[in-house]
């Protein structure tokens, strides 16, 4: 299986870094060590890392500020991709932004808080009912791919992609425009998307799993439990976390692993998992 997939007009290893962790608890407010942050980001490029996943609610500002402290002037061959269609309140809170006039103001400010003058990717990101993504509104979601379409026609933006999505938003984002990628969560134990990843794989689609390892919000999860990691894990002389985001990478050949941490350590461990083959006989 290729080690490299593409992602829109680029080329990308399967194994970016995910920006998630980065800011403090809940996503929320500077770094528990901001030196540590820093060293992360910039081992993750002296390991390879060419895609970085980000986005300016996550902090909020804090995970692009670091970033840009920590690589700016970026790598010529790094490619950064955000989400916009949230907001935080002072509370922490994850609310939806998804006016079109949103969309456009928060790529904006991606731009400018990374220092970039053109992202290689945006994520739409949907917010349905519960937040469960199972809402499709029409004509909200055509003026939403409107403003993201505009703003890669002006050249903000290189491609769209959509995250949190059912498969008719992507059918329908299809028939308007080119998608470049789709993040949804996705993991061992929760394969809701599979309709979603077929479609990608069927359309040539990087699909970006998140949540690989189960929910950050919720550590109690099934993932790195189940009976079949922890035997494999075992019998490798890995960790459950690196045999399930093997796993994972091996789901199919457009996956594009985003894995975040804030450890050195953990980063080196996760980097680490392409080399890793599998048990022939691991059934999950």
């Amino acid at each position: 299986m290729s080690s490299t997939f593409p992602l829109g007009p680029f080329t990308v290893r399967r194994i970016g870094f995910g920006a998630m962790q980065l800011p403090g608890p809940g996503v929320f407010g500077p770094p528990r060590d901001h030196d540590q942050a820093i060293a992360v980001l910039r081992r993750a490029v002296e390991l390879g890392v060419d895609h970085i996943d980000t986005a300016q609610i996550y902090g909020p500002d804090v995970a692009n500020e670091l970033i840009r402290e920590a690589l700016h002037p970026y790598p010529e061959n790094l490619k950064l991709v955000s989400k916009v269609g949230g907001r935080r309140d002072e509370h922490a809170n994850w609310l939806p932004a998804q006016d079109p006039d949103d969309l456009r103001r928060d790529i904006e400010t991606n731009l400018r808080t990374l220092g970039v003058d053109r992202l290689a990717a945006v994520n739409l990101r949907i917010f349905g009912p519960d937040d469960g993504g199972d809402a499709y509104e029409p004509g909200l979601f055509g003026r939403q791919l409107d403003a993201m379409i505009a703003a890669r026609d002006e050249g903000l933006i290189a491609g769209i992609g959509l995250s949190n999505i059912t498969r008719q938003h992507l059918e329908v984002a299809l028939e308007h425009t080119e998608i470049v990628c789709v993040q949804n969560a996705y993991n061992l134990a929760e394969r809701r998307s599979q309709p979603v990843l077929d479609l990608c794989t069927e359309r040539g689609i990087a699909f970006v799993p998140f949540f690989p390892l189960g929910s950050a919000f919720f550590p109690d999860n099934p993932v790195l439990g189940h009976p079949a990691i922890k035997k494999a894990a075992t019998e490798l002389g890995r960790t459950p976390a690196q045999i399930a985001l093997a796993w994972t990478l091996n789901v199919a050949p457009n996956v594009l692993l985003i894995p975040g941490t804030s450890s050195v350590a953990h980063l080196e461990e996760n980097m680490a998992v392409a080399d890793i083959e599998l048990p022939a006989d691991l059934e999950i």
